[in-house]
């Protein structure tokens, strides 16, 4: 019985080229989908970061703007009029000399009448800034007022360079001593010796943030080794330290004299962002603020002004 012939072998061949053409395809397709994918989920652009979160409001700043624009110019007979608070009164006029050089023609009048004396001289349009060191109420933001934040107010404790205690001080220390219970340097880890306490005079400005920040309110003591200066002044203050006497002054004013030094709190100095004995000096303007206030406090706020204000007496 005769066979029947198959197809010829070529066609077989054909067939497998054809089947294997089409499977490197799909499989090349497949990958280069894949890689895409890959690559463009690796190249797409990052979505874009979250906004920086502004800045934690002043507190009672009221709708304050983040910051004033310092000015190129400031027309000649603009006056600014500031009252407030003593414990401002070195800023002030630093920032008033600063202010006046920069703008020939201008005038910064300033007055320390206290923080709430500032303000009602605000309130009743009799001054453009009020210089307080406090934030504001709820109440007095309430009625329009804005603050800006001008200052740290950091008050340094001093003892004399070659005064033996070095150690470290902690505030319930500090208030022991200016409020005459501590009057021996042994008391606080230093060699025996009676702690003479150098105060400034009532009407310092310093005096009176010292009784707020240091004493929490209280009251510096009336013991005998407590010396009140006559008249508020922190250079003859610390001449008076010599080797056993221990005072207070704002940092900005000690922190380049060579015969003293600072005595850390809780193992921290004044520059220390932690510092325990600090606050923040504000000035205060009504809102929305006139052109006056504006051009001063963009330049208090400026670089320039900034460093105008730590300028020395």
């Amino acid at each position: 019985m005769a066979q029947k012939s198959g197809p010829p072998a070529i066609i077989f061949i054909v067939i497998f080229l054809i089947l294997a053409a089409g499977g490197y395809w799909f499989f090349t397709r497949q990958q280069s989908s894949i890689s895409g994918n890959v690559s463009s989920e690796a190249q797409a652009p990052n979505a874009p970061p979250p906004a920086t979160p502004p800045s934690a409001p002043i507190p009672g700043s009221g709708n304050a703007p983040t910051g004033f624009s310092a000015p190129s110019s400031v027309p000649a007979g603009t006056v600014v009029d500031i009252d407030g608070s003593t414990s401002m009164v070195t800023i002030n006029q630093n920032l008033k000399r600063g202010f006046e050089a920069k703008f020939p023609g201008t005038q910064v009048s300033t007055t320390a009448n206290g923080s709430d004396r500032g303000l009602q001289a605000l309130i009743a349009g009799n001054s453009d800034i009020a210089a307080i060191s406090r934030p504001l109420t709820a109440e007095e933001a309430g009625r329009g007022l804005a603050a800006v934040a001008i200052a740290s107010d950091r008050i340094a404790i001093v003892v004399g360079l070659n005064n033996p205690f070095t150690a470290s001080l902690t505030p319930d220390q500090v208030r022991g001593i200016f409020q005459g219970e501590i009057t021996d340097w042994s008391a606080v880890g230093g060699p025996p010796g009676t702690i003479r306490v150098i105060n400034r005079p009532p009407v310092s400005g310093t005096h009176q943030a010292f009784k707020e920040i240091v004493l929490n309110g209280g009251n510096f003591g009336s013991t005998p080794n407590i010396t009140t200066m006559e008249r508020d002044a922190t250079t003859p203050l610390l001449r008076e330290l010599d080797r056993n006497g221990v005072g207070y002054a704002t940092y900005a004013q000690v922190a380049n004299q060579q015969t003293v030094r600072s005595v850390p709190i809780n193992g921290l100095t004044p520059q220390a962002e932690n510092y325990p004995f600090q606050r923040i000096l504000y000035y205060v303007y009504q809102n929305p603020p006139n052109d006056v206030v504006k051009a001063f406090l963009g330049y208090a706020t400026s670089p320039e002004g900034q460093q105008a204000m730590l300028a020395s007496d």
